[in-house]
């Protein structure tokens, strides 16, 4: 069975839809802390105002089968009732609505109860969203094969979007491909990919990745073509920790063969300024310099990578 016709996802994809999970549990409440921290807020916000919504609208019903339970609403008016479970769920006071009778008030401590826990849980998440410690660190949109210091090498640079500095910053690199075994067996594995640098003390602006196409890469005699029949993908790992927040922050980032950019260079992104000091120019950081065959960093055939 070729890998290349199984089509395998992407592994590290923030918009991936085509991955489909079949025999698995899936719903909203299976692990509902979990979907809320890693949701987007607008769904988040969605969600609550739809549950907001929707509980008010079960209380109002409660009340209504109870008959003329609330003092001043016009009798089956559902807006009324509805407009009460929404005064009584937010303790917020009834105006000139109040409950009649001891049914009335049963459900009235039940939705008060309800709205405390609702309002304690939506706090606790809505603060672990926002305390949720994030590394805004910038890829390259490519990466790139050319010679470095007289060898071949896959590059590709980051940059720290932020105005802080992330300490003991640490980068891993690996190469998940399609292998067939022995067996017979239809395998994806990971096969690590050791770095000129994979670890700086300091990172405040950007960084060059550098993986040499040595004898001990799994790129090693590869070219792009073969990348492409062995589903390919570069996988990326960062781990450090943030000076503001004092804490552990993670970001992940692949590169799929497509976006693997032979006998290319990145530009410079430092210029000098009218003062004479070096600036960083992030408008200049995802573009390349196409390499010619009389370039110095020029990779020439597949054997010589």
């Amino acid at each position: 069975m070729n890998g290349k016709n199984k089509n395998y996802p992407r592994l590290f994809d923030q918009n991936r839809t085509d991955l489909v999970q079949h025999g698995l549990r899936h719903s909203l409440f299976h692990d509902a802390y979990h979907f809320m921290l890693t949701t987007s807020w607008p769904v988040f916000l969605l969600i609550f105002v739809a549950a907001f919504v929707a509980l008010n609208a079960m209380f109002a019903l409660a009340y209504l089968a109870g008959g003329d339970v609330i003092a001043n609403a016009r009798s089956g008016n559902f807006a009324d009732a509805f407009f009460f479970s929404v005064h009584t769920l937010a303790t917020i006071g009834y105006g000139n609505l109040a409950p009649l009778g001891l049914y009335a008030n049963l459900i009235s401590v039940v939705e008060v109860v309800t709205g405390l826990i609702i309002l304690a849980l939506i706090t606790g998440i809505t603060f672990a969203k926002f305390a949720r410690p994030t590394a805004r660190i910038l890829f390259s949109r490519r990466a790139v094969v050319a010679l470095h210091q007289g060898r071949p090498c896959l590059m590709f640079r980051m940059a720290n979007q932020r105005k802080n500095r992330i300490l003991e910053a640490h980068l891993n690199l690996g190469i998940l491909i399609t292998e067939t075994s022995p067996e017979g067996l239809v395998l994806r594995r990971v096969h690590d990919m050791k770095l000129l640098r994979h670890h700086t003390p300091v990172f405040g602006l950007s960084w060059l990745a550098i993986h040499p196409l040595d004898e001990d890469s799994p790129m090693r005699g590869k070219a792009a073509a073969d990348l492409e029949a062995l589903d390919a993908e570069i996988i990326v790992s960062f781990t450090g920790v943030d000076d503001t927040l004092q804490q552990n922050v993670y970001r992940q980032h692949s590169y799929v063969n497509a976006e693997i950019e032979w006998n290319a260079v990145f530009e410079d992104i430092f210029l000098p300024g009218p003062d004479g000091q070096l600036f960083m120019d992030y408008q200049r950081f995802h573009r390349l310099k196409k390499l010619s065959p009389s370039d110095p960093a020029y990779v020439g055939s597949k054997e010589n990578v």
